[in-house]
């Protein structure tokens, strides 16, 4: 028995294993590859150039990739265009000027077309753009030049988007959906996406009714390494994280399939994004997407892509997905709980279950869920505490994240084996594994009235409701039985206990110390055969120490990882006055240099500030230089009174170049119309909010900003105009220093920017 014990543990570590390891692509494909096929080594040749630098909109390298990608469109035959034009996101109150690129290949036949896209601009300001989405960019650049090189000619249109501003509020994809008239015949969408350096490329789907057909096409398509679930779309839809593909769906009815890799989320737009820290995996994996679809649905009926009914469905090994009906929910938890009844039924007649020992299995198995909850949810604050810098890191998933992950499910596991050795005593396996079972049940039924996405769960618990029939059953236990009948637990579950907090950020850690505790429960069958759980209790907690110890000297900043922060000049040409300012909670040599040992709270001296993606205001502001800085210069154009309304347009012009304008309102106004650089504001009531910011513009080149409004006569509004350049390390007049090798711009935040403050009066 123990050597079956050893045997069967280790063969459950390669499960788990092999959980992660079938997951995607494990070698890339090389430079001597089939000229019909994609190479991820020719894909690094466009890569390499595309994101040599931030390459964000408007910005002059933005126009250097923009010029690479309609160069290597011709290299491959194809005709590009270049769609230009404003664009105003009534939402969030931004207009911008995105540039996308299109290019065709003709089908033989006039049905819907095929889209294939992705976003070449890069997330302001630091990143470097080569996973998202330079790594989108070059997938379909090589799998287009593949697609060619076979000399096929697709029965659909193929048409080839490369949008911009997609990084400043999807614009690109507004800009296609509303005025290009290729828009009006896409029958299917196809884009590539990244949200980390590394990992898995998950497929997610966008529709707007049942995903029945493209859930049958994907898996015709026969993808290698297809990694999909019901469960992440679902989640997907919770989360505020869309994609072009969103704009696709809910602008212009567009169903389709994203693909994209969120590991290393500490690259997220951050300057570690850039073609060194791209896990070239992930790209050979979205390469193996990208072919089978492209020939798949280059033929495909793609009149036929939408539908009333939705799928369950999940990847799985060998057998690739496991897709069925919603329809199908109900009837499988009603059968599933007909079982557990049943089995529970039996057990007792067969003497096999007790009453007060089955109670007494439902002990360990809450003594554990509760520690877990508790290690989990308050366990990333504790760890804040101890090491605050983490909180520079506002994607919420450090460098030595995995370590912590290592760290909190080892620290789990010794805490449930200690459990189960504690409690155990006199408690039958069967009898131990209905309270876990009976809470999977509850889980089942919850999901399958709210998140049917998740649904699929209940095929693990029908193999454990297996083996506790085995275990009523038989006599004789045999942990490789039980070891069979656990895999498809093990398959489904592993990899959702480490994607959660990478996804997420380390705050959602209670997910993994849950589920953790719930996956163990479904494999008590095989655990509670063996003997000494002490010693796998401590050997989990030394686990744990050393992830602990590991994580710790890997919590320091350095050339590797590297410690995001910010800095900015603020001038106030109003109150002739200078500030620094930082969005950092612990400062650093390089700002503290300019901030001081003990700068005063941003509030203090600004009442009103900027505020980032992950709601993160300035923390310390410092007095600093007053410099005559360029600016943009006001000039009234029209001031107009016509029956008891006024009208008036003026102009912002600029003296160097800019990269946004912020436009507030000071009083309230009743604006009766109002237009942007000719765009007319439809949706004014919502535009000022609680700030009364009505504009921000992502200024390309030289762009001016002209305003034009009507109002009652006797209303006189006045402006505040914010305008940030980008260039606060190489201004020759502000004169800051390079950051240190161990330092990068903190992302999600206007940062290594000059501000520019100035009131706007009309008389």
């Amino acid at each position: 028995m123990k050597n079956a014990t050893t045997i069967s543990f280790l063969l459950l570590l390669g499960i788990v294993y092999y959980s992660f390891f079938s997951l995607m692509p494990q070698r890339i494909s090389k430079l001597d590859q089939s000229e019909l096929e994609f190479s991820t080594q020719r894909a690094l040749i466009p890569l390499k150039e595309i994101s040599k630098s931030p390459h964000y909109v408007g910005s002059e390298d933005n126009t250097r990739v923009r010029n690479f990608i309609i160069q290597s469109l011709r290299e491959l035959d194809l005709d590009p265009e270049v769609q230009e034009g404003y664009i105003f996101n009534e939402k969030r109150g931004r207009l911008t000027k995105p540039a996308n690129i299109l290019a065709t290949i003709k089908g033989s036949e006039d049905g819907k077309a095929l889209l294939v896209f992705s976003h070449y601009d890069s997330a302001l300001t630091p990143s470097f753009g080569a996973s998202d989405a330079g790594s989108g960019v070059v997938t379909i650049l090589e799998s287009l030049r593949a697609f060619k090189a076979s000399g096929k000619q697709p029965k659909n249109d193929i048409v080839i988007l490369f949008t911009d501003a997609e990084e400043v509020g999807l614009e690109g994809a507004k800009l296609f959906v509303r005025s290009h008239p290729l828009a009006k015949n896409i029958g299917l969408a196809i884009n590539f996406e990244a949200r980390g350096s590394g990992g898995p490329s998950s497929m997610i789907l966008e529709t707007n009714g049942g995903n029945k057909n493209l859930i049958q096409g994907f898996i015709k398509a026969n993808p290698e390494f297809p990694v999909a679930s019901s469960l992440l779309y679902s989640i997907y839809k919770m989360l505020p994280n869309d994609t072009d593909s969103t704009i696709l769906r809910e602008e212009g009815a567009i169903d389709g399939l994203f693909f994209a890799f969120i590991d290393d989320h500490f690259d997220y737009h951050t300057a570690g994004d850039n073609f060194e820290r791209l896990d070239r995996n992930s790209l050979e994996h979205q390469g193996s997407y990208l072919m089978p679809l492209l020939h798949f649905f280059a033929d495909a009926d793609l009149s036929n892509i939408k539908s009333d009914q939705d799928y369950v469905y999940t990847n799985f090994p060998l057998v690739k997905m496991i897709a069925y009906p919603f329809d199908w929910v109900m009837p499988s938890l009603l059968i599933a709980a007909l079982m557990f009844f049943i089995l529970l039924l039996y057990g007792f007649k067969k003497g096999k279950l007790g009453l007060r020992s089955l109670l007494k299995g439902f002990i360990p198995f809450t003594v554990a869920l509760v520690a877990a909850f508790l290690i989990g949810f308050f366990g990333w604050s504790i760890l804040l505490k101890i090491y605050p810098h983490y909180q520079e890191i506002l994607q919420g998933f450090p460098y030595n994240g995995h370590t912590y992950i290592a760290f909190f499910v080892s620290l789990t596991l010794g805490i449930i084996w200690y459990t189960y050795h504690k409690f155990q005593k006199n408690i039958s396996p069967q009898d131990l594994l209905v309270a876990p079972l009976l809470l999977w049940l509850l889980i089942n039924i919850i999901l399958g009235i709210y998140i049917k996405g998740a649904a699929y769960f209940i095929i693990p618990f029908y193999f454990a409701l297996l083996s506790f029939g085995l275990l009523i059953n038989q006599e004789k236990e045999s942990p490789f039985v039980h070891l069979i009948l656990a895999v498809p637990a093990l398959i489904l579950f592993s990899p959702l206990i480490q994607t959660f907090p990478i996804g997420l950020g380390l705050a959602s850690i209670v997910i993994s110390t849950v589920l953790t505790v719930l996956l163990f429960g479904l494999l008590l069958p095989l655990f509670s055969i063996y003997n000494n759980k002490i010693r796998f209790a401590q050997g989990f907690l030394a686990l744990a120490v050393c992830c602990f110890f590991y994580a710790h000297f890997t919590s320091n900043f350095n050339q590797e990882r590297k410690k995001p922060n910010s800095l900015l000049f603020f001038k106030d040409l109003s109150t002739d006055q200078a500030f620094w300012l930082t969005y950092d909670k612990i400062l650093d040599d390089w700002n503290k240099m300019y901030l001081g040992e003990n700068p005063e709270t941003a509030s203090e001296l600004l009442p009103t500030a900027s505020y980032s993606k992950y709601n993160s205001g300035y923390t310390f502001a410092a007095k600093a230089p007053n410099k005559d800085v360029s600016h943009y210069q006001f000039t009234l154009l029209k001031d107009t009174l016509v029956n008891k309304e006024r009208s008036v347009t003026f102009l912002l012009s600029p003296t160097k170049k800019a990269n946004i304008l912020q436009l507030f309102v000071n009083d309230e106004v009743n604006f009766k119309t109002l237009s942007f650089n000719g765009i007319e504001v439809e949706e004014k009531t919502s535009l000022a909010g609680k700030n009364k910011r009505i504009l921000t513009f992502f200024v390309s080149g030289l762009d001016s900003l002209e305003v034009s409004f009507k109002t009652p006569k006797e209303q006189n509004p006045t402006f505040t105009l914010l305008e940030y350049s980008f260039d606060l390390l190489k201004n020759p007049l502000i004169q800051v220093q390079e950051r240190k090798e161990n330092m990068m711009p903190k992302p999600f935040i206007i940062n290594d920017a000059i501000v520019v403050k100035q009131k706007i009066n009309i008389r």
